[in-house]
């Protein structure tokens, strides 16, 4: 009997995100027989995603691309596109903007997101197809897969996930591959 058993993750893959029974702030990823602990919204999930509701959106979500703190972390090879994080790289999440739920540089006055985060939380940073193709106002933004706060503490509506299994998972995720939130 093998000490050990390989997993497969095939280009199909989803990984889908449960809550956790007795905790809605916290959920169970899994992936093609892998299963990982997970922390998601303060106020649980939600089928009717607003902004700062703090909410994980129930929804099927393909990623499209990743940024990275290139110089806090090394990173497994991946096939998803990944960006290194610069100083001026912001989010935007002010609704009435035209670049609602976009990536920006600073100088910004709009309200935003800095990318570049002294916690840590964005240091393998996923972006995920949220009201991203067609924007809606108040329709949430910055919905990430991002690391966890210690404790894995609620986050503002993303998935976070520790380091080590963030690690375990980039080598096979891609643009294209679907994160199922099923509530």
């Amino acid at each position: 009997m093998p000490l050990f058993r390989v997993q497969t993750v095939t280009e199909r893959s989803v990984i889908t995100v449960r809550t956790a029974p007795g905790n809605r702030q916290r959920a169970i990823i899994s992936i093609d027989g892998l299963t990982i602990r997970a922390a998601i919204g303060r106020s649980g999930t939600t089928a009717f995603k607003r902004e700062g509701d703090g909410a994980t959106p129930i929804a099927s979500m393909k990623l499209i691309s990743g940024f990275t703190r290139g110089e806090r972390v090394r990173l497994p090879p991946t096939a998803l596109p990944m960006r290194r994080i610069g100083k001026d790289m912001l989010w935007c999440d002010e609704p009435k903007h035209p670049a609602y739920n976009r990536l920006v540089k600073a100088p910004f006055k709009p309200s935003h997101e800095e990318m570049m985060r002294a916690d840590g939380l964005y240091d393998i940073c996923l972006v995920m197809d949220w009201n991203i193709a067609s924007r809606k106002r108040y329709g949430g933004s910055a919905i990430f897969f991002h690391l966890i706060k210690p404790g894995y503490q609620p986050t503002a509506g993303c998935v976070a996930v520790h380091p080590r299994d963030m690690k375990r998972l980039l080598p096979f995720l891609r643009k294209g591959t679907v994160v199922k939130v099923v509530g």
